[in-house]
């Protein structure tokens, strides 16, 4: 098979190693070119997407599909100046679920953050929306995961991501009148099977970076994993999960694993510390070929 490159065209942070202009914001996009597809994973948080992508010599026209992780406005936010730019109508893959009404809940604190637009608007601006509940293979030996089984014990996510029913005033930090821990049943991971094995491309992780690890080999029918990109939301989760998560990735001993956007600085200098010249910081304008 040719070789895939993976471009970060969205994170929080800038490498210093790029010598383009480009911007920097909490959110995360990334630019899958197969050599004959282009394809978006995740839209960050706003029009940024289009900036950055322009940067890469990539206008939203050439975009053959778009693939949502799941529904939080710091992958979706830029979906709309996508749209709008490519003026025509793209396959945009996502679980039916990422429209909910979420929210992050801190003490009498909450804060909408969900989609920012409805499917409705999205729809009308040229979004042909795929429902993802299973396993797809979109080209070949490349899947978009569906729905990741959640086997560990340690990995919870983050306890303040709710879904609600009602309304939310942040202004007063009245709760949701309904809300529960949003289980995040949409959330999905690109999967690569590639001559040294399985990538895994993530958004957040929210269902768990070794979930997704487990899912994918059983998808592809890899038996070794080479590499990781993207969000690992390892973060904002307790302690336990940290420690248990890095030994598993210890165990999996993958090639590389560049990480991003919800990994946090602190954590992204322990897998730094471990995992030694493996670790990539993944950055807007990074790049990675297998």
């Amino acid at each position: 098979m040719n070789p895939l490159k993976v471009t970060v065209v969205v994170d929080n942070c800038v490498s210093p190693a790029v010598r383009k202009p480009f911007r920097g914001q909490h959110g995360l996009a990334v630019l899958i070119d197969t050599g004959t597809n282009k394809i978006l994973f995740d839209a960050g948080p706003s029009d940024i997407v289009v900036h950055n992508l322009g940067l890469l010599g990539v206008h939203p026209r050439d975009l053959d599909a778009i693939v949502l992780s799941h529904g939080h406005y710091d992958h979706t936010g830029g979906l709309a100046s996508v749209l709008t730019m490519a003026a025509k109508k793209i396959p945009v893959f996502a679980h039916p679920d990422i429209f909910k009404p979420r929210y992050h809940v801190d003490g009498t604190n909450c804060k909408y953050v969900g989609v920012p637009f409805t499917k409705e608007h999205l729809t009308s601006l040229g979004a042909d929306f795929r429902s993802v509940e299973e396993p797809v293979e979109l080209v070949p030996n490349l899947w978009i995961s569906g729905p990741i089984p959640r086997e560990t014990v340690y990995e919870e996510g983050d306890v303040g991501l709710v879904v609600a029913e009602g309304s939310c005033d942040c202004a007063t930090g009245e709760l949701p009148t309904v809300f529960s821990r949003d289980p995040l049943i949409d959330d999905m991971a690109i999967f690569v099977r590639c001559s040294k094995g399985l990538v895994v491309l993530g958004g957040c992780a929210h269902s768990g970076i070794i979930n997704m690890i487990n899912h994918g080999l059983k998808v592809t029918g890899a038996i070794k994993v080479h590499g990781l990109l993207g969000g690992t939301h390892l973060g904002p989760t307790a302690e336990p999960q940290k420690n248990a998560t890095i030994g598993a990735l210890e165990w999996f001993n993958p090639d590389f694993i560049a990480s991003n956007h919800c990994t946090g600085f602190a954590m992204m200098a322990r897998l730094s510390q471990v995992f030694g010249d493996k670790f990539i910081p993944a950055f807007c304008g990074i790049s990675v070929e297998f």
